[in-house]
Parts: structure tokens; sequence; C-alpha cells
């Protein structure tokens, strides 16, 4: 049986770490707030944005716009890895390189080339060594603003028409709840507009200005912009979720171990006396004999 000093030195290092996770778990919890309200704010917009581009491009020919147009044998496609830079969120980040890793292997013989981006370093640190990272931007998640999603999707957008790839996929965490966040895959590039609801009975007829193909041009990578905004803000809100529910679980798991440690301690305090008791009892005894 371990001695009396190294049990109580051990319940209080675990004394201490579940006042980290407490800590840890209040922090998160305030900044998902603000987190989840951003999701909540940023939705409907995204929607309107795809539903009026869906009306817009389903009137105008694909091939008006390159960001529209799907291209005959595309042979190579780039796969956006969002994750977040910081770890202790549960299955969080571990699941979605997971999945990363899968698409990877079973699509890679459909592409002459798969280019990887990773959003967050844990992304990154899985990636490297097993299908190699094309490049990387770490730290944009944690002071997160609409410019950093207009910066990505220029630098996506630019690479696109340069054909450096042909098809741009992204793989996140979409925000359900506190404790859930789906694995997520969409298509980013080529520009899939939504499908529209059921056919109206009257059909609408809108009057554009200045027209079609300049408010098609305005719209398609205003459309990307914000869906890597949302992409981001989900990810941002799954992420203090899963370490707001990680933290909760370690905090409880270090009290029933306090618990624990605490009661093998006094047995081992109970058997010190015992013994010690023994032997003044043993020496009296002799004594007195």
């Amino acid at each position: 049986m371990p001695s009396l000093k190294s049990i109580k030195k051990r319940i209080s290092s675990v004394k201490n770490t579940r006042q980290i996770t407490k800590a840890m778990k209040m922090v998160s919890a305030a900044k998902l707030r603000r987190a989840q309200e951003n999701v909540v704010a940023a939705r409907p917009y995204a929607t309107k944005l795809a539903e009026v581009l869906g009306r817009l491009a389903a009137s105008v020919p694909a091939d008006c716009s390159p960001l529209l147009q799907r291209r005959e044998g595309a042979s190579k496609a780039l796969l956006v890895v969002v994750t977040s830079d910081r770890g202790l969120c549960g299955g969080f980040n571990a699941n979605l390189c997971k999945a990363a890793d899968r698409f990877v292997k079973e699509r890679k013989s459909d592409y002459a080339e798969l280019k990887i981006m990773t959003l967050g370093r844990k992304g990154y640190d899985f990636l490297k060594n097993r299908h190699g990272v094309w490049k990387n931007h770490a730290n944009i998640q944690s002071n997160l603003t609409f410019q950093t999603a207009v910066v990505l999707a220029q630098e996506i957008i630019e690479g696109y028409l340069a054909e450096e790839y042909d098809e741009v996929h992204v793989l996140y965490n979409e925000f359900r709840s506190v404790m859930s966040q789906e694995i997520t895959f969409t298509q980013l590039l080529p520009v899939t507009p939504p499908a529209s609801e059921a056919e109206e009975t009257v059909p609408r007829e809108y009057i554009y200005e200045p027209g079609q193909g300049e408010l098609l041009a305005e719209l398609l990578p205003k459309h990307i912009e914000v869906q890597i905004f949302k992409t981001l803000l989900e990810s941002v809100a799954g992420e203090h979720g899963a370490r707001m529910t990680a933290m909760d679980s370690a905090s409880k798991n270090a009290t029933e171990m306090i618990g624990k440690l605490t009661l093998i301690y006094n047995r081992a305090r109970q058997a010190a006396i015992t013994k010690e008791l023994m032997e003044i009892i043993s020496g009296a005894e002799s004594v007195k004999g």
C-alpha cells in the first residue's frame, strides 16, 4: 500500500486538476454563449443568400461564370479541413481528422492531385505526416471576423480561377447543441445553387438591375465568403461546446477520484493508527511481564 504522504500528495494534485477543469468549463461556457449567438445570427443570412443565388442561377446559363461551371474531367481537388487550434475538447478534432483521413484514402484515386488546406493547428498536426498539407492557417479562430473569411475566400477563389484545383470541398463540425456537433461535408466550388422549392403555380418574374450577369458576378464571391464565415462560426461554437462538455466530465471524474483516494487515505491512516496502538499495547504487556 502506498504511503500516506504519497496518497495525500496525489489527492492534492487531483484537486488542482479539478480546479483547472472547472475554470476551463466556465470560460468555454461564457465563450459558447456568444459563439452560439453568432451562429444563430449568421444562418438565416447564409440561407437567404443561397436562396437568392439559386433563383438567379436558375435563370442564366452555367457558363456565365467560371465559379458555376463544372469542368469536364476534373482531376484536381482541394479539401479544406476546419479544426481548432487547441485541444482538451473531447473527440471534436479527433473525429473530424479521422473523417478527413477516410476521405483522402477513399477519394485519392478519383483525382490526379488532391491538395489539403487546414484551418486550425490540430488538423495540420494530424494530416501533415499522413498525407501532406498544402497550406495551413492557424490562430484565425481565436479572434474571428468577417474579414478573415473574406481573405480566405479570395485565396481559394484565386486558386480556383488559376486552375490550381477543379473542385473545393470543406469538412467541418456543424454546431447542433452543447453536447452534439455533426461532421459536415460540403462542396464549395464550383458553386451548386440549392434546389428551388416546389414549383410555384404562378411563376414570378424578377427585374434585375444592373443585370443578371453583373449581379451574379457580385453575389458568387459574396456567397463563398459568407459560407466560409458561417463554417468558421459553426466550428468555433462546436469547439466551445465540446470543450465545455469534456471539462465538465473531467471535473466529475476528478471528484470521483478524490473520493476514492480519500477513502484509501482514511483506511491507510486507520491501519497505521491501529498498528501503532498494537505496538504500544504489546510494549506495555511486555513491561508488565
